[in-house]
């Protein structure tokens, strides 16, 4: 039989903290695998499919950010949470900027960080096997996008989506020409209405503005304390 179960890159430098987050992981029924430096991190993504990165900011060889960018080049498919000691607002939002579905600060209680990945990996799937079974092919004005496979195209040229921007689009454009309220996306698509998570959405909205800025006729309009409209004339 295939193997069902979630498969997890734990990338943490730490030894006492990463051995506990992995075998707890593992008794909670998780595929993990566990890399202590980012080198090692890269190795394990290219030879294994994952489901989820979690991923420690103070690494020993490539910092965590620079790492983020690595992975969202290569597999913009994975969402990746950041865990890390690091608490400054700043630091909060460069993460999300980076396409971080989740931003979680040390020390983490192990229960909560389950109760995350599975909100999350529940909101991830079910939108995937959607795709799978219905329609995943839409025209956006002069774009095409596919959003199985997390590509927005324009004159045939790609640009590939982090899952985050992905579903959002997704969201925006099954919603399209209607108010999509901050609340229903927040809920939706991060699990929790909450000022960084506001934060958050505004920069993937940005993020989505500048993909779309080929064609004059696609607009994401912000109306202010409600929402975002997708408009294509």
């Amino acid at each position: 039989m295939p193997d069902k179960k979630n498969k997890i890159l734990l990338v943490e430098d730490d030894d006492s903290l990463g051995y506990l987050l992995s075998e707890y992981l593992r008794i909670k029924d998780f595929d993990v695998y566990w890399a202590q430096t980012g080198k090692k991190a890269l190795e394990l993504i290219e030879e294994n499919t994952h489901h989820l990165i979690i991923l420690d900011v103070m690494l020993p060889d490539i910092d965590g950010f620079t790492l983020a960018h690595e992975f969202t080049a290569q597999f913009p498919e994975i969402p990746f949470i950041f865990l890390t000691a690091r608490s400054l607002k700043i630091d909060v939002l460069k993460g999300f900027s980076l396409g971080a579905v989740d931003y979680l600060k040390k020390p983490i209680d192990e229960e909560e960080l389950v109760a995350r990945i599975h909100s999350l990996l529940s909101r991830i799937q079910p939108t995937l096997k959607e795709n799978d079974s219905k329609n995943f092919l839409y025209n956006i004005g002069d774009y095409e996008f596919d959003s199985k496979r997390q590509e927005l195209l324009f004159n045939g040229k790609p640009v590939h989506l982090t899952a985050r921007e992905n579903d959002l689009l997704l969201y925006l454009v099954q919603n399209k020409n209607k108010l999509c309220s901050h609340k229903d996306i927040l809920v939706r698509l991060w699990g929790k209405n909450d000022y960084f998570n506001r934060k958050s959405l505004n920069v993937f909205i940005s993020h989505l503005r500048k993909y779309l800025q080929n064609d004059p006729k696609i607009k994401i309009e912000n109306l202010h304390k409600k929402g975002f409209i997708l408009k294509v004339e």
